[in-house]
């Protein structure tokens, strides 16, 4: 049995977590680079991180924010996913509150900081919950696109028994030269299995956390 990883995986993790009967490739169906832009004050706003590649390029552009929680212009931060949770700690900083998805973490601000001001740091490709969602509730809500997403859109004749995938941007690049009809599917949370179901009308197994660890186990379970 043949499964494809729309992103680069280490080998022996693969090997160590999908035993011998299951082989697998990798290929990249996006590519991401920081946006330089200049670091500005980032005052009391809350500061919202929905991807590993916006943490990362936040810091790269020298912000820095206030986690001293008695001062005036406290920074606030909400996440979304475990993976973003732990970027934000490589860099010395903990997060006020994390949500599975973008549409989790809208509910959770419509009903609970009516009253902050949010700055979005994040891609260009970003989904547009939040930016719809906010600002409809009278919530100050700002997006800061501070890297970029490039679909590559690769063309695979080989096929496979199953595929795994990690961002609605990805399913985008794949599906455009590449059907995912006679294939298992595999989704890393709601968000991505909500695009594929654009692409598809067959099953979509779909991790119940955003981890690979979580992915690795649905897949033993499954194939």
């Amino acid at each position: 049995m043949k499964i494809l990883f729309t992103k680069t995986i280490d080998a022996h993790l693969l090997s160590k977590e999908l035993g011998s009967d299951i082989s697998a490739d990798c290929i990249e169906v996006i590519r991401t680079e920081p946006i330089q832009i200049d670091a500005f004050d980032l005052k009391s706003h809350s500061l919202i991180f929905t991807s590993v590649n916006g943490v990362s390029a936040f810091f790269k552009n020298q912000f820095k924010p206030n986690e001293d929680f008695t001062a005036k212009n406290y920074n606030k931060i909400y996440c979304v996913g475990e993976k973003t949770k732990r970027e934000l700690r490589k860099y010395g900083f903990g997060t006020f509150k994390v949500l599975k998805n973008a549409e989790t973490l809208s509910r959770f601000i419509i009903g609970n900081c009516q009253h902050e001001q949010f700055l979005h740091f994040c891609g260009n490709l970003a989904l547009d919950v939040l930016d719809k969602d906010l600002p409809l509730q009278n919530i100050r809500y700002k997006k800061i696109t501070i890297y970029k997403t490039e679909e590559i859109q690769p063309s695979l004749p080989e096929k496979y028994h199953a595929a795994v995938f990690f961002s609605p941007s990805g399913v985008r690049s794949f599906a455009k030269l590449n059907s995912l009809e006679g294939m298992k599917i595999f989704s890393i949370g709601e968000t991505t299995s909500n695009e594929l179901r654009k692409y598809t009308t067959g099953n979509i197994f779909t991790s119940e956390e955003n981890t690979l660890t979580s992915i690795f186990g649905l897949i033993r379970k499954e194939l």
